[in-house]
């Protein structure tokens, strides 16, 4: 049975969601830029000083598959800080899962190549990136919910939308950051230029640290503690009690291969296979996530008035459509219709799934399991958004060069998470430590 405790409506002060909001904004940005700027350089450098020996196509398909690699992980990553998370501080937790991510993203960015050392290099790499994603998982799962547990009832999803809202804040400052970068000299780029986006992640740690460590735990989850609620470790828990709402948010979560199709394969695949800049695709990406940071708290605003299901139902299909459009107009090489597919695509589509989709998760699991639950089953449905690039680079090459099969996947894959969503009940209007609805 389901541990009873104060309903969140009456456990929040005034002040205390808006520290919430900020220490999952700023933490998420963090550590989505250290992700995000591996996707980029994924895309532009990493085949070419990592995997030289090979064919310029097999070095790209290694690359996004490093790429990939750190998404594997992220369903142990959920489990390892979910349990501890559930059992013993969600902030603790999130402060740790911050110093990994920093620590791996700039030692990438101190990595020699494989011309120095061999097959050492690219394994390094792997390793390093498979923390990360251990990392990122932590943090997306911890972040939701202790932004959830802070929040009143009538503005879970605006609260917990920031979290999201900063990954992509984190995504668009590596854009700016690889855009400063790439326009050096192609010989100073790949010598040193390239190294730079990764150390000055240091900067940022220390700024989402202390940020973060100020934060208390949320008043629901402590009085969890007190009562010895945790008698069997969370993800057993979750695995009896809430197998159904796993499926559900792993089906769910299957929207989010726009984030690597949109924001590192369309990249990969306009600069090998047209005569577009990467400095031209860096800055669609820019205008688009810029312009997403502003639109998720809109969307989660609209889900506290009128339901999850309907605004997050409403951008996956917008996603199915305009992944179309993007990829026909990189054929093309049209720039306007580059922007106007890459804009529907993530600033609107992506964002109205992307800004409910916390609340939508969260709300679908009781507080002893819910950072367990939104690490574990989110992770699991974003296996399939680390190896979609490597998946569309295969279905290029298998095509000969067409992109049709690859927004054909992309749409499925969109779709899916709609019609899954139509299966789960609406808990807006439910108090969140009080909601069981697997």
């Amino acid at each position: 049975m389901p541990v009873t405790v104060k309903p969140d409506s009456e456990a929040v002060s005034k002040k205390t969601p808006k520290r919430a909001a900020l220490a999952g904004f700023l933490g998420s940005a963090v550590e989505y830029y250290d992700f995000f700027i591996y996707g980029a350089a994924s895309a532009l450098v990493l085949d070419k000083l990592f995997f030289p020996t090979v064919d310029p196509a097999v070095g790209t398909l290694a690359a996004m598959a490093t790429f990939g690699a750190g998404y594997v992980v992220r369903p142990l990553g959920a489990v390892i800080f979910g349990h501890f998370g559930d059992r013993l501080s969600r902030k603790k937790m999130l402060v740790l899962t911050l110093l990994l991510m920093g620590v791996s993203t700039f030692l990438i960015g101190c990595l020699p190549t494989y011309g120095v050392i061999g097959i050492a290099a690219p394994i390094l790499l792997v390793v390093l990136r498979l923390i990360q994603g251990a990392s990122a998982a932590g943090e997306w799962g911890g972040a939701i919910a202790l932004s959830v547990e802070h929040a009143p009832r009538h503005r879970r999803a605006l609260v917990s939308s920031w979290t999201p809202s900063g990954a992509l804040a984190g995504s668009t400052i590596a854009s700016v950051v690889f855009i400063a970068f790439s326009s050096l000299p192609e010989d100073q780029f790949m010598s040193w230029g390239w190294r730079v986006p990764f150390l000055l992640s240091v900067v940022l740690v220390g700024i989402g640290l202390v940020v973060r460590a100020k934060l208390p735990e949320p008043p629901g989850f402590e009085r969890l503690k007190e009562a010895k609620a945790h008698e069997k470790p969370p993800v057993v828990t979750l695995m009896t009690k809430h197998g159904l709402s796993v499926a559900r948010v792993v089906g769910c979560s299957l929207y989010s291969v726009i984030a690597t199709i949109g924001g590192v394969y369309a990249l990969a695949y306009a600069t090998s296979t047209t005569d577009i800049s990467a400095t031209t695709m860096l800055t669609v990406k820019l205008v688009s996530t810029g312009a997403a940071v502003a639109v998720q708290p809109l969307a989660a605003l609209a889900a506290d008035r009128v339901g999850r299901k309907p605004i997050f139902m409403a951008g996956g299909l917008i996603c199915a459509a305009s992944t179309f459009l993007l990829f026909w107009a990189i054929g093309m090489e049209n720039l306007p219709l580059i922007f106007l597919g890459h804009f529907l695509l993530v600033a609107v589509g992506y964002s109205l799934a992307n800004g409910v989709a916390p609340a939508l998760y969260s709300e679908m699991f009781d507080a002893p399991v819910r950072y367990t639950g939104v690490a574990l089953s989110s992770q699991l449905g974003q296996v399939l958004t680390g190896f979609a690039p490597t998946i569309a680079s295969a279905l290029v090459a298998a095509a000969d060069g067409g992109w049709v099969w690859v927004a054909v996947a992309t749409a499925g894959a969109c779709l899916t998470s709609v019609l899954v969503t139509l299966t789960a009940r609406e808990t807006y209007k439910s108090d969140v430590d009080g909601l069981h609805t697997a």
